[in-house]
């Protein structure tokens, strides 16, 4: 089975529409009408959720004229984010077929279906032209990725000469291998992570100037006691990630923080420029 495939078949599991439809429904909310912060808690599936969406898309600075393209995007949060908060037009790919389906289907039910698309596709063979993006992002997508080299050299190509591309991700730490499963990952066959400098270099190889790498640690620690704290108060939430990666979803987002906790894995942000 091709790296691709086996990436694929990790996230696309079948099922998925009514499973969140459901959750909708459990928590009070009419699926036929929502709105991004109704969808929040459980489409955006990397660490500090929502928060880390809002951050970085700060940091592109996107209005009405923006088109960004979002590299994995899953069931389609961030661009609809995007879309919502700052008017930009996003286009999103991913590998799974079942989640663009999810993704158009929850991005017609906001109302933003004339600022948002989504397509399946390979991040490592992006279908669009050279230059085709004012900026681009990608959250929690290259930990399955082995081949960073044509990961980054992608993202190079379709954005245009200016444009950012902003990455969040995990580089290997000095804390030793991950525990697994984590939510990339169910085996460590899946996952492949680089350490931080390696990191920088595949970036710079690829022809981006670095303007910002940030560990991330300490942010995500802090999310991670509020989050406990609050699951402490208020018990186990109606809408929450659970939702996408199924019945081991806590104990693969437990080993995450864990990982991260004990410098196995170091969240990093990185905010890069096509000169």
């Amino acid at each position: 089975m091709s790296t691709e495939a086996k990436i694929s078949a990790h996230w696309g599991k079948g099922g998925l529409a009514d499973a969140i439809l459901a959750a909708l429904e459990a928590a009070g909310l009419d699926p036929k009408h929502l709105t991004p912060d109704d969808l929040a808690p459980l489409d955006h599936l990397h660490g500090r959720g929502v928060d880390a969406t809002r951050e970085l898309l700060e940091v592109l600075s996107p209005d009405r004229e923006t088109h960004l393209l979002d590299i994995g995007s899953g069931i389609g949060g961030p661009a609809r984010l995007a879309a919502s908060i700052h008017g930009a037009s996003v286009t999103g790919i991913d590998l799974t077929q079942e989640f663009c389906d999810v993704a158009d289907m929850l991005t017609e039910r906001t109302g933003l279906g004339d600022r948002v698309t989504f397509r399946q596709g390979s991040a490592l063979d992006l279908p669009f032209e050279d230059a085709s993006f004012d900026g681009a992002y990608s959250q929690n997508v290259s930990m399955n990725i082995a081949d960073k080299d044509t990961f980054y050299a992608e993202a190079f190509r379709v954005v245009r000469p200016g444009g950012l591309f902003a990455a969040a991700e995990y580089a290997e730490g000095p804390g030793g291998a991950p525990v697994f499963p984590v939510p990339w990952a169910l085996v460590p066959e899946h996952s492949h992570l680089m350490k931080p400098d390696a990191l920088r270099q595949t970036i710079e190889a690829s022809g981006f100037e670095i303007l910002e790498f940030i560990d991330q640690t300490e942010a995500m620690i802090d999310s991670y006691e509020r989050a406990r704290a609050k699951l402490a108060a208020e018990g186990p939430p109606v809408l929450s990630a659970q939702v996408l990666l199924g019945d081991d979803g806590p104990e693969r987002m437990k080993n995450s923080a864990r990982c991260v906790e004990e410098r196995r894995t170091i969240p990093v942000q990185v905010v890069c420029r096509r000169n």
